[in-house]
């Protein structure tokens, strides 16, 4: 299918904070896909790879797999073109609001639940209120921190004595209403997030059953179970309201190595794979041929350090380790230079990325790091963490090899299943810098600086709220969120990625473009977004009756 190559995202972006009105219009231009236009439903069945997901439920789920997933079981308030990320009303009839505080949500009329229940604007409130409740211990918790009553749902002592946000009021069953303490512009991208989808009143009678099978709006509903380690199916909703899912069905295939998913794909038993692994990425376009996708992406490759952790907690030794990691070299030899150096933390596809934030403490300089390493007692052996299912191996081998010769430290691998190495990173169980990175959950720079970053309402596992610069970043995140002026509110993220590249909790290596594959004899329409997901209800099967 053709895509419409639409206006540039921060002028969209500047047309609807206040309200998800304004269409941004331009040529005609290829986009992302691969293959014809859809018509509709095309039947067949087709298979894409994924890791084994955290959880199937919106308020926990935080990892792409299983976000990608849901994403074909439900559709949210609003999307956001694969393209440009420019933000259109699906569920949402429209997202209003005077003050940029007190937003008036009103729903499109039709939409069911795959067990046929109607979804209303109790669906909405009942689920972000289960989710900011804190004794259900929700991951996505936090991005509920800005609506009004959030702090009785988390009091800091104690058990909450309300289970409802004071901020959120059901006005009719198509109608709701959101109060947040301060104004927030961008308030409109954030329902687009998987935190945000709406749940059915089953889920309530049993959260973890619920688990095992979810009860979405999407396109797709699943069929049977999550059948852990080895793959989730799912089936075309017939009652769906929108353009339906092209493809009868999908099977989610889990494998536990992406290498392996590769030489499905290229034995011919595999359809779509999520991701090509670093050791093919130099053959993968002549072997995939027109299977093969390079496409823009949101991607945020960093380091953690654990500052809880000694000798983490010293800053020049961050800092050393930053300056001894040739980021261009191995973006150019692993990568094949799809992937960009990054010296800031803000992406490049979003308003407010500038491209030398960090500075020479981001630019490969091994005998200042050296010097930094010494002077400061660095250790002789050190820890390298990393999830062992996302084809991480050969660029970590790399920076091994660069900590050795820049600094003489030699570097173990501690590699873990990703569900395994997500929960370490919650526990605060990391001992050694981390692999760590960001697929934006909105685009919005605020995404990559509080939700990263903020000592509270955020994802991040670092440990740094105990530094003192934490707090002049959360202030500034404050001033930021509250400033209806794009530009201004840019001004001050960029502050707080200052301070934060001051800190150092962690080090930006790369900006990352999706590079997948699929198989052009039995799927087309493939389209990568910028959030790195396959489109799953635009994929077509190409032979449905083989």
């Amino acid at each position: 299918m053709k895509l419409k190559n639409r206006a540039p995202l921060w002028l969209c972006l500047l047309l609807v904070f206040g309200l998800i009105a304004a269409s941004c219009g331009g040529d005609d231009d290829e986009g992302t896909d691969t293959g014809s236009e859809s018509e509709g439903p095309t039947g067949g069945e087709f298979a894409v790879s994924i890791c084994e997901p955290q959880f199937l439920q919106p308020g926990n789920t935080q990892e792409t797999c299983g976000a990608q997933v849901l994403q074909s079981l439900f559709t949210p308030l609003v999307e956001f073109d694969p393209d440009t990320a420019e933000p259109y009303n699906v569920v949402a009839e429209s997202i209003e609001s005077d003050d940029q505080q007190n937003w008036t949500i009103t729903l499109n009329e039709g939409w069911t639940f795959h067990d046929g229940s109607d979804l209303t604007a109790q669906s909405y409130v009942d689920a972000w209120n289960w989710a900011a409740y804190a004794p259900n211990g929700a991951l996505n918790n936090y991005f509920f921190g800005n609506i009004e009553g959030y702090a009785d749902l988390n009091p800091d002592k104690g058990k909450p004595k309300t289970e409802e946000m004071s901020g959120l009021t059901v006005v009719d069953d198509l109608t709701f209403e959101v109060a947040l303490t301060e104004p927030f512009s961008g308030f409109p991208l954030t329902v687009g997030y998987t935190a945000f989808y709406p749940l059915p009143e089953s889920f309530f009678d049993d959260p973890d059953a619920y688990n095992e099978a979810p009860i979405g709006n999407g396109p797709y509903q699943i069929d049977g179970e999550w059948n852990h380690d080895e793959g989730i199916n799912v089936v075309r909703y017939e009652d769906y309201p929108e353009t339906p899912g092209n493809a009868d069905a999908v099977e989610f295939r889990i494998y536990a190595d992406v290498n392996t998913a590769y030489t499905d794909l290229t034995a011919g038993n595999l359809d779509i794979i999520d991701v090509v692994p670093t050791e093919v990425l130099a053959q993968a376009p002549q072997e995939l041929g027109e299977g093969f996708v390079q496409a823009p992406s949101s991607y945020y490759g960093y380091l953690g350090f654990p500052l809880y952790e000694e000798p983490w907690d010293q800053l020049e030794l961050r800092q050393a380790i930053s300056m001894a990691i040739d980021r261009e070299a191995i973006t150019t030899a692993i990568y094949q230079g799809a992937y960009t150096p990054a010296n800031s933390i803000i992406s490049p596809v979003v308003p407010g990325f500038r491209e030398e934030a960090c500075g020479e403490m981001c630019t490969y300089q091994p005998e200042e790091a050296k010097e930094l390493w010494d002077a400061n007692n660095g250790p002789d052996e050190i820890s390298l963490w990393f999830n062992n299912d996302g084809g991480h191996e050969e660029w970590m081998e790399a920076v091994s090899n660069q900590l050795r010769d820049a600094l003489g430290v030699e570097a173990k691998f501690e590699s873990l299943a990703f569900e395994e190495f997500l929960t370490l990173q919650d526990d605060h169980k990391i001992t050694g810098p981390y692999r760590g990175a960001w697929v934006m959950d909105y685009p919005h720079p605020q995404n990559y600086i509080a939700n990263i970053y903020a000592s509270t309402g955020s994802s991040q596992e670092f440990g740094y709220e105990e530094l003192p610069g934490s707090e002049t970043v959360d202030d500034l995140i404050q001033q930021a969120n509250a400033e209806p002026d794009l530009d201004a509110a840019i001004e001050l993220y960029q502050e707080a990625e200052d301070q934060i590249l001051a800190d150092l909790p962690s080090t930006p290596l790369w900006f990352g473009q999706t590079q997948s594959g699929f198989d052009p004899e039995t799927v087309g329409n493939v389209i990568f977004d910028v959030f790195s997901f396959v489109r799953v209800a635009e994929v077509e099967v190409l032979n449905p009756d083989a």
